[in-house]
């Protein structure tokens, strides 16, 4: 497996696959043709039904900027590859072409591109691929996984998530300050100053849990939403969920930001086990590869912070993961608004009780965690297209 670093990427939002990966494809092929006098982008699958909600136009036009580029969404071309395709063109002062380049935006922000390696292609630093595998390892050499993450990536990795946990901290910051309409047409409002400052009439210790960590995880997803920079973790879509529940545990636990960036370290390596094994793009394998495995990243940092045994971290992250199974990704209006931001607080909750449950029921578990992570895999390439971020299912259409 590769580096965590893979996980957590900060960038513009509203989407790691929608608008990190085409932006970032598009630096690289516009850094490869220094001879264009413009270009075009053509738009497949996914990426061309959602991409006018989720601003693919936009980021592809300004990242070739000041050079113009004419941007194409062909919804109706034959399946790719991978649904989320793009082929990006270069054309000289006589309009003939100097290059073209097929690139598949696999989620996370990350690209793959057609008949070669990316030059920037991280190395492999995991020899184990498995949950089990990585359990057996720390049982063996008596170490936690946070403490593994730091053997196997060196300590230069405690830096990099200290950004990290920064950038995060800046985004919940950033959007409890801000107010009014998200852009894109739905009129969805901003909630996150709302729920952070209004006091619930019977306002007990865990309803004020649950109105806060909703606050921050409204707050990240918003600012998401609205194009401000965020954390894939592990996608822009789902990047509300482990910021919203460590920032409220280091607060209501006072706990130094060392502590916070040990869970991060286990957090990006229950992200990297999925995105190995399975997927975490939305539109390969529903909300279920973004929410469920942000989901299962926010509960076993928890249980980290905790210092509860791999045995409980490992029930914890598969609870949260296999409760997610077969959620489908159906945006209203291919913006990552609807039911996108919501789902982020409801997921963070669910991070919190997941870890609860595996304090008590650990020893009684019958399904592991790379159980849980094939069988969302296949259950994500099972589900209808139209679940798979399309915005031509459930939610997405029948919305009026």
């Amino acid at each position: 497996m590769k580096s965590i670093r893979d996980i957590y990427k900060i960038g513009r939002g509203p989407s790691s696959s929608h608008t990190m990966g085409p932006e970032r494809a598009c630096r690289l092929f516009r850094a490869e043709h220094p001879e264009a006098a413009r270009f075009q982008a053509v738009l497949y699958g996914s990426l061309a039904k959602t991409g006018p909600g989720h601003g693919s136009d936009r980021i592809i036009r300004e990242t070739f900027s000041p050079l113009p580029c004419e941007v194409i969404f062909d919804a109706g071309a034959a399946e790719m590859k991978h649904p989320n395709t793009l082929d990006l063109v270069a054309l000289n002062g006589e309009g003939a072409q100097t290059g073209r380049m097929r690139v598949y935006s696999v989620g996370g922000g990350d690209i793959e591109i057609e008949g070669r390696p990316l030059p920037e292609e991280s190395p492999e630093i995991y020899e184990h691929a498995s949950f089990a595998e990585i359990a057996d390892y720390c049982k063996t050499h008596r170490l936690r996984l946070s403490q593994y993450v730091e053997r196997l990536e060196g300590p230069g990795i405690w830096d990099f998530l200290l950004e990290v946990w920064a950038q995060m901290c800046r985004s919940i910051n950033e959007g409890l300050t801000c107010a009014g309409v998200l852009p894109g047409g739905l009129n969805v409002e901003r909630k996150a100053q709302f729920l952070y400052n209004q006091r619930h009439i019977d306002e007990r210790p865990e309803t004020r849990e649950n109105r806060i960590v909703c606050a921050y995880a409204f707050a990240v997803s918003e600012q998401n939403a609205g194009g401000g920079t965020v954390v894939t973790a592990p996608t822009c879509g789902a990047c509300g969920v482990v910021p919203a529940v460590l920032k409220y545990m280091q607060e209501e636990k006072s706990l130094p930001d060392r502590t916070v960036l040990r869970a991060l370290a286990v957090a990006g390596l229950i992200g990297n086990l999925v995105k190995h094994n399975a997927s975490i793009s939305g539109a390969e394998c529903g909300c279920q590869a973004e929410i469920g495995t942000a989901c299962s990243m926010a509960s076993a940092a928890l249980a980290e912070l905790y210092e509860m045994g791999i045995d409980q971290v490992e029930y914890a992250a598969e609870v949260a993961l296999e409760h997610h199974l077969g959620l489908t990704c159906d945006p209203i209006g291919g913006l990552v608004q609807i039911p996108c931001i919501e789902r982020n607080a409801v997921a963070a909750m669910r991070a919190i009780n997941a870890v609860r449950i595996s304090n008590f029921l650990t020893t009684t578990r019958k399904i592991s965690f790379d159980m849980v992570v094939e069988t969302m895999y296949e259950t994500g390439r099972d589900l209808n297209h139209i679940y798979r971020e399309t915005a031509e299912g459930g939610l997405a259409k029948l919305y009026k």
